[in-house]
């Protein structure tokens, strides 16, 4: 007599196994990619904010604040104290809220780039992780940056 046997073998248990394993990596891929993106979105825009920000400044000194160890030097009530990243951008005798926060990465510790290159110019710089952004190139070129000087993943904003 033979027995009647339901049920699964290994070997089959194992090729679904397998099967469900690819599907996932392929899945995590695609969403840690899309993440990446979505944080590269916000650096862009928070270059954006800032740069509003600094033309505000600008409109009040009649020049674009200074910058120190990579912060812009234009807080405080003579507008030449480092504003941190993440703190308030405020200057001026009446003081003049530019921005409530100064953004900062939103995963490194690295922050921000301001470099000011003349009294009516300026540079906000932030490295993105999505290595295939085009963006980045054509910011570089928009300030000026020669073609052969482009740094991959650097997003660049200058004054206009």
């Amino acid at each position: 007599m033979q027995k009647s046997q339901r049920g699964f073998t290994l070997v089959e248990l194992l090729v679904v196994i397998g099967i469900i394993g690819v599907l996932a990596g392929l899945l995590f891929t695609n969403f840690s990619g899309a993440r990446e993106r979505a944080r590269d979105t916000r650096r862009k825009n928070d270059l954006v904010q800032m740069k509003q920000a600094l033309r505000l400044y600008y409109n009040d000194f009649q020049k674009y604040p200074s910058d120190s160890n990579t912060l812009i030097a234009g807080c405080g009530v003579d507008g030449i104290t480092e504003c941190p990243w993440g703190s308030p951008f405020v200057a001026g005798a009446g003081q003049t809220v530019y921005m409530n926060q100064l953004p900062s990465d939103p995963v490194t510790t690295q922050s921000y780039t301001y470099t000011k290159i003349t009294d009516d110019n300026f540079e906000l710089q932030a490295n993105l992780e999505n290595l295939s952004d085009e963006s980045a190139s054509e910011s570089q070129l928009k300030c000026g940056v020669p073609a052969g000087g482009v740094t991959q993943r650097v997003y660049m904003i200058c004054a206009d």
